[in-house]
């Protein structure tokens, strides 16, 4: 299993949509680790909890929950700064091989600041397509590659590393785990169910022993049987009188087949007839619809429009008047003056004069005496003359047009109503329609009848085989209830025998888990001649650590910082033991170790622990000497820097560490 990618969006202190790429590749070298630098507060274990919640949602063990709600939790993880609305969201894709093939999952989870039904939205989508399956299934699916109860040995914190250390004895968690890995849990889960079967086969036995009456049993089959039989007679009448209902039903149909055709045929004609006048009658009033609905209406005032036509022409020839009045005045002073200079007499000069003033008063009288009253715009005069001449006109034989063929289609269709009236009821029709449906109502009562029959023949023929099921069971039930009492006898040694198989499996299992602390811990200590070998306890799974001569070392012998590389053996024991190819991710992994210790697991335990390691550290686990000798060694595929803003409380993820 690869982790690829993990989107962060408004979840904790990671405001907005962080993108970080988990990909555990460098050029053509396998680098394993993926490192991120973060402060105390800055957003490392908010980074960690975010993969668990995206694997497990409400079954996830995350560091902040304590004893909150599953709906209280995810309103803690929005983000304080959002907007009404936004959505928080978290996104996990990786890898994993399915019957020998990779295949790449994409979980989300999203939900809002008022969740609702304390739950969050979860969608699965498998390469490029949401899974509706996986989705439903999804907690079962998890638990197929990477269990909720060995998640901790492979998603772990510098806490939880310090809790396993200074403890003498595992934690539940981590019995739990290796339990699970070492299929101890299957050895329980038989003996419980054992527990269960004999609790179940107590109240058979009791329950079959007290059971059924054999006398009962035969007088109650000898009534079905009579009952049987008197239905099979019943049922046979019946079928007769099926059989001369059906013949009495074919002539009746045949007859109204034959007479009733010519008359059927016919009608169909007629009623396609009518509803292609109807068509065409609906058509026309369409057609009249429209043009009632243009300008034919005005056909009505046609008076009122001529004069209103005259009023117009009137109207325009005094505004053209009233237009040129001053140009006509200028033209006349203009004229006189040019009479002037021709030196004529001056009695033909004041006549002219007159004649120029006259007129000139004459066109002025006119123009008080007539009152403009439309003051209409020049296009408006040969628009209502091209209605008055040419639209109304042509409008007006349209609609005679289509009156007329109305007319003519509307006696039409009721002469075809007329006639349908007439062929829709003839007597002997109706005589023949009438006996086919008395015919069909008998027909269907008969088979009413035979159908009710055979279904309480089929209920009385199921009670006679249940009741002889039970008298053929009876004699049986002396011989079951003996193997019951058996089996109940049984368990006991059953059980006893399961129980020496887990206790040997667990030895067997455990020598395989010592085998790899060991050299897990030697390998972490760089000192091969201080321990031996770490043995576990079957039963309480406490380690053990003795020397080359077979003597035990006090765990008190131990520094603080062996300790906690024993806690990390122990672990990285445990999950090579378990087969998972899976990746591992460590919070705050050195706080308490010191410089040595600190360089045997960089060394030792990081390059090697897993195909992807995901490391979450401060700038004083991973100082700058430690990350320079993984660069060197070409151990990190990929550095990021949870950059913190005290100010705002917000985290962003940025490329790079500390140094």
């Amino acid at each position: 299993m690869i982790f690829k990618e993990l989107v962060l969006e408004n979840f904790g202190p990671y405001k907005g949509k962080n993108i970080i790429n988990l990909i555990p590749e460098k050029g053509l070298d396998n680098a394993p680790i993926v490192l991120f630098g973060g402060m105390n507060g800055g957003g490392k274990t908010t980074l960690m909890d975010s993969i668990r919640l995206a694997l497990y949602g409400k079954r996830s063990d995350c560091s902040n929950r304590e004893n909150l709600s599953y709906n209280d939790f995810l309103i803690q993880c929005v983000n304080n700064q959002i907007s009404l609305g936004e959505k928080t969201r978290i996104e996990l894709s990786f890898e994993h091989i399915v019957n020998d093939e990779w295949i790449e999952l994409k979980i989300v989870r999203y939900w809002e600041k008022n969740v609702k039904d304390g739950k969050d939205n979860l969608g699965v989508i498998e390469g490029e397509f949401p899974d509706v399956n996986l989705t439903e299934n999804w907690d079962e699916y998890v638990e197929n590659f990477l269990p909720l109860g060995i998640s901790n040995l492979f998603l772990f914190d510098g806490e939880q590393v310090k809790e396993l250390a200074e403890q003498d004895l595992p934690t539940n968690a981590v019995k739990e785990a290796m339990k699970s890995l070492l299929g101890l849990e299957l050895a329980d889960k038989l003996i419980l169910d054992l527990d269960v079967l004999i609790n179940r086969k107590d109240k058979i036995s009791d329950q079959e022993i007290a059971d059924q009456n054999f006398l009962d049993l035969e007088g109650e089959l000898l009534v079905l049987e009579e009952q049987k039989k008197t239905l099979l007679e019943e049922l046979s009448i019946q079928e007769k009188n099926l059989k001369l209902a059906n013949k009495s039903y074919l002539q009746a149909s045949n007859n109204l087949k034959n007479e009733g055709g010519k008359v059927a045929a016919e009608k169909y004609k007629l009623h396609d007839k009518q509803k292609s006048l109807e068509n065409e009658i609906e058509n026309i009033y369409s057609e009249l619809r429209y043009l009632a609905s243009q300008s034919f209406p005005l056909i009505l005032i046609t008076d009122l429009l001529n004069s209103l036509k005259i009023e117009l022409q009137e109207e325009s020839k005094l505004l053209k008047i009233k237009n040129a009045q001053g140009l006509w005045e200028e033209k006349d002073q203009k004229l006189l003056s040019f009479l002037q200079n021709l030196d004529i007499d001056n009695y033909k000069y004041s006549q002219i004069k007159d004649f120029l003033q006259s007129e000139s008063l004459f066109l002025q009288q006119q123009l008080k005496g007539d009152k403009i009253y439309l003051n209409a715009e020049d296009v408006t005069l040969p628009k209502l003359d091209n209605i008055l001449q040419n639209l109304l006109p042509t409008q007006q034989v349209q609609v005679q047009e289509k009156l007329s063929k109305l007319a003519q289609l509307e006696n039409q269709l009721i002469m075809i109503e007329e006639t349908i009236i007439r062929v829709d009821s003839p007597e002997a029709y109706k005589n023949l329609e009438r006996e086919y449906r008395n015919e069909e109502k008998a027909l269907i009562q008969i088979k009413i009848k035979c159908e009710t029959i055979k279904q309480t023949l089929n209920a009385v023929e199921k009670k006679i085989a249940d009741v002889r099921k039970k008298l053929s069971n009876y004699g049986e039930n002396n011989l079951k209830n003996l193997q019951v009492q058996h089996i109940v006898e049984m368990m006991p040694k059953v059980k006893q025998t399961l129980s020496l198989f887990k206790h040997k499996l667990t030895l067997r299992k455990l020598n395989k888990l010592e085998l790899e602390v060991t050299n897990c811990f030697r390998y972490l200590l760089h000192k091969s001649h201080f321990v031996a070998k770490v043995a576990i306890d079957a039963d309480s799974f406490a380690l053990s650590i003795y020397d080359h001569q077979g003597l035990v070392i006090p765990k008190n012998r131990l520094s603080a910082g062996e300790k906690q590389l024993l806690a990390i053996a122990l672990l990285w024991g445990l999950a090579r033991v378990s087969g998972k190819n899976l990746p591992i991710a460590i919070d705050t992994p050195l706080g308490r170790l010191d410089s040595s210790h600190r360089y045997n697991l960089i060394e030792r335990y990081f390059p090697t622990a897993s195909h992807q390691v995901i490391l979450l550290s401060t700038d004083t686990e991973i100082g700058k000497s430690e990350v320079n000798f993984l660069r060197e060694k070409q151990a990190i595929a990929r550095e990021y820097l949870l950059d913190y803003d005290s100010k705002t409380n917000q985290t962003r993820v940025k490329s790079g560490y500390f140094f």
